[in-house]
């Protein structure tokens, strides 16, 4: 039993922290990532794909996607907004704008096919064995994964924007393309030796 003078000597506890709302900014802007994906599709097959306006529309609705993409998980490490929520619809929002802009542009002819079929295998594909492989631990993204997604972005940026006439930034666009496709099937690669390494040394424990 302790004295009233050995319990003021006793540290403080330190109260639970609150409970992280499941609407806060983090949340919000990858819900209007999702939200903007419809509107980008429909910008960029008005008319066709053949409408400049609407092109350069939809680039500008892609481009502010994008970026949402970056600031909700900067927000939500800063502020410790981290919900389970957002790891789900986070990777959900991210695979929905990338997948409905490669899907677009190969419907339109302007991207081949098995290019689209190759990045939405790889990213569906790695998103699925993360969380099957989330019982033994967590495969953080990788320089080259961060990279990839980047140039990914850029690519379809170029590709959505009206670049009839313009033969460099025409090339440009393939150019980057071409680096993030590299990216896409060599981080894929490295992200499934890294769950066979992650689940056979945990695994069995």
């Amino acid at each position: 039993m302790t004295t009233p003078a050995e319990r003021r000597l006793e540290p403080a506890a330190h109260p639970a922290p609150p409970p992280v709302p499941l609407l806060n900014i983090a949340n919000i802007l990858t819900i209007v990532r999702i939200v903007l994906v419809p509107l980008f599709v429909a910008a960029l097959m008005h008319d066709g794909g053949h409408s400049t306006l609407w092109r350069l529309i939809a680039a500008a609705v892609f481009f502010l996607a994008s970026a949402t993409d970056r600031l909700d998980g900067q927000l939500a490490r800063k502020h410790n907004l981290i919900t389970d929520f957002g790891k789900i619809a986070d990777p959900i929002a991210d695979k929905a704008l990338i997948g409905a802009a490669l899907i677009c542009l190969s419907l339109l002819h302007e991207l081949w096919w098995w290019v689209t079929v190759v990045i939405l295998v790889r990213e569906i594909g790695i998103t699925l064995m993360r969380f099957w492989v989330i019982r033994y631990g967590v495969i953080a993204a990788s320089p080259g994964g961060k990279l990839k997604t980047v140039l990914q972005s850029l690519a379809i940026f170029l590709y959505v924007l009206p670049l009839g006439g313009v033969a460099w930034l025409q090339w440009s666009a393939t150019v980057v393309m071409a680096a993030a496709l590299a990216l896409t099937v060599g981080t894929g690669l490295d992200y499934v030796a890294r769950a066979v390494r992650l689940r056979a040394g945990t695994g069995h424990r």
